[in-house]
């Protein structure tokens, strides 16, 4: 497994927030959920995107893929001179902000939401709700806000998803959760490929013969009581040579990097399963739930009993 399939491949959508939203200009939406990534698909029409930070406002149009990295706010519109008819809110509460007594975007039907089932701009949009550590360690490293335009971006999935969105059929929910994470998955790797993208070392990293080859080990088995000899060893190099090389491409030592891996891995069973801690310990590489729980504190401040908690 290579480092990008790793780290989608703990935090899936769970019950994600998906909706066609359907507008007539003039039209302005501020989104302000904080939610921690939205995909956002142009069917038809066209859209800016004008993040509040002040960043330079996107357009997207038919077939262009959007995505928004939380808790950034920012405003979807059909002119960056629009101002905001409604603010989307935390739980995807909207608010009215034209004074209005009655809301002008409301509730069309199965998974619609806007002006009317006739609009002329229609809009694909997937929420993920959480917020995982290995999730973090990957959105980290994307830019508030990433347009692949349809020249670039050809995916079969966006017909797909546009026919399953209108569907009440049973475990439809979980199709749709699915099919996000495969858009999410492709779209990150269209964009990491892309020579814009400032791709972060650890991608780039992949791509060298022998730190890629110490990363994907690392990888497939955190479990593994690895050490920097049986590292360089399977890597065809000295000690020094990968220990020098990985921190220059990834920008953390081998045994650091793997500390950080195994308690994202930790964190993400502590909130997603009803393994004992000393069970979790075992399976990310640790000895014992003494251990873990002391490395965790030690990075995250709180124990893993504590998260787990507060995930709840």
């Amino acid at each position: 497994m290579d480092v990008l399939g790793g780290l989608l491949e703990g935090p899936r959508a769970r019950g994600a927030f998906m909706i066609r939203a359907l507008f007539e200009p003039p039209w302005s939406v501020r989104i302000a959920d904080e939610a921690p990534v939205s995909v956002m698909i142009m069917v038809s029409g066209s859209a800016w995107i004008v993040p509040d930070d002040g960043t330079r406002p996107q357009l997207i149009r038919p077939g262009d893929l959007a995505i928004a990295r939380g808790p950034g706010h920012y405003t979807c519109a059909d002119d960056v001179g629009t101002a905001p008819f409604a603010e989307i809110r935390p739980a995807q509460h909207c608010v009215p902000l034209d004074g209005a007594p009655v809301a002008r975007y409301r509730d069309l039907g199965l998974r619609a939401w806007g002006e009317s089932a006739e609009s002329p701009v229609e809009m694909l949009i997937g929420t993920y709700q959480m917020r995982g550590e290995i999730t973090d360690r990957l959105l980290d490293a994307l830019p508030p806000l990433l347009v692949l335009p349809t020249e670039v971006w050809d995916c079969p999935l966006t017909p797909l998803l546009a026919e399953e969105i209108g569907k009440d059929e049973p475990g439809q929910d979980v199709v749709l959760d699915r099919l996000l994470d495969l858009l999410l998955i492709a779209a990150l790797r269209a964009w990491f490929s892309r020579p814009e993208a400032a791709a972060p070392a650890w991608y780039r990293a992949m791509g060298d013969p022998v730190v890629g080859r110490a990363l994907r080990l690392l990888q497939d088995d955190p479990a593994h009581p690895w050490t920097i000899a049986d590292l360089a060893a399977k890597s065809g190099v000295s000690r020094a040579a990968l220990a020098r090389r990985f921190a220059e491409l990834v920008g953390e030592p081998p045994m650091t990097y793997l500390t950080n891996w195994r308690l994202a891995l930790a964190a993400d069973l502590l909130r997603d399963s009803e393994l004992t801690i000393g069970s979790i310990a075992r399976r990310v590489g640790y000895g014992s739930a003494f251990a873990l729980s002391s490395a965790f504190k030690r990075v995250y401040g709180i124990s893993p009993q504590e998260h787990r908690t507060r995930a709840a």
